[in-house]
């Protein structure tokens, strides 16, 4: 079966719902589902949903914990993501960027770009500081709870304020920390004082006890890169200046060395 897309393409409803499942999964990390919740969150009859999951178990993409029961998200999606990481033109630009920048300030540095409603991590050099348990490259958050997401979305905002968002935001803005920006209005303003200061802040708005600072890339007519520098407060230190600074030469370096397509 198909169905028209909102560009007018014939969408293959299988193919569609095989995306979504995976969806499913990449977001719920560690935590698998069972078929039922998968079922309900799908809108599909489990008998549909199971035979679909047996197949991408069979080919890697899901894995079953040891009572079949449970699913999750398999190595096949590694594989096909590290495959992109090593495809992607503007991340052999962009890394050795981020190493440097990292090294130079003994912070750790990201870079995100905008998918949808959600920052998608691509790059990411830590700080010899402290470490984190676990890589954010490959990882997803909502670009409202970030800098990084911060930054794209100011660059976005034209003078009509949440409509040139409606792609990049949620229904509701769900909050990762008790100081995630949950309320639109206050995001608004947030972004609207994001683009007038000419960098994002992220607040341990989703991580406690961590402040983000973030610039955008603008590397063609419709901004979605950026880079951040990830700094635990009581490393900060009155280091904001000193790190937006870095940032600023670093974004500019990139964006020379990228071509600029319009």
């Amino acid at each position: 079966m198909t169905a028209e897309t909102s560009a007018g393409v014939r969408e293959v409803k299988s193919a569609a719902r095989t995306v979504e499942l995976l969806e499913l999964l990449a977001a719920r990390r560690t935590t698998g589902a069972r078929l039922r919740e998968l079922s309900d969150e799908l809108g599909a009859p489990r008998s549909s949903v199971y035979a679909l999951l047996r197949t991408l178990v069979d080919r890697g993409w899901v894995r079953t914990d040891p009572t079949g029961t449970l699913y999750s998200i398999g190595v096949q999606a590694l594989i096909a993501g590290t495959t992109y990481l090593d495809v992607d033109p503007l991340l052999r630009i962009i890394q050795p960027q981020v190493n440097e920048l990292s090294t130079r300030l003994d912070e750790t540095i990201h870079y995100g770009r905008l998918q949808g409603a959600d920052i998608v991590y691509l790059a990411t050099h830590e700080s010899s500081q402290y470490v984190r348990p676990y890589s954010r490259v490959g990882r997803r958050l909502p670009a409202y709870a970030t800098a990084l997401g911060k930054a794209i979305l100011a660059a976005r905002l034209s003078g009509s304020g949440v409509d040139d968002l409606a792609d990049h935001l949620p229904a509701r803005l769900t909050p990762l920390t008790p100081r995630t920006i949950v309320e639109r209005p206050a995001l608004i303003a947030e972004l609207e004082l994001t683009r007038s200061r000419g960098y994002a802040i992220d607040d341990e708005e989703n991580v406690v006890g961590v402040r983000c600072l973030a610039l955008p890339l603008r590397l063609g007519p419709a901004t979605a890169d950026a880079i951040s520098c990830s700094v635990p407060i009581e490393r900060l230190d009155g280091r904001e200046t000193e790190i937006v600074t870095a940032l600023r030469r670093t974004v500019a370096t990139i964006e020379r060395m990228v071509p600029i397509v319009d």
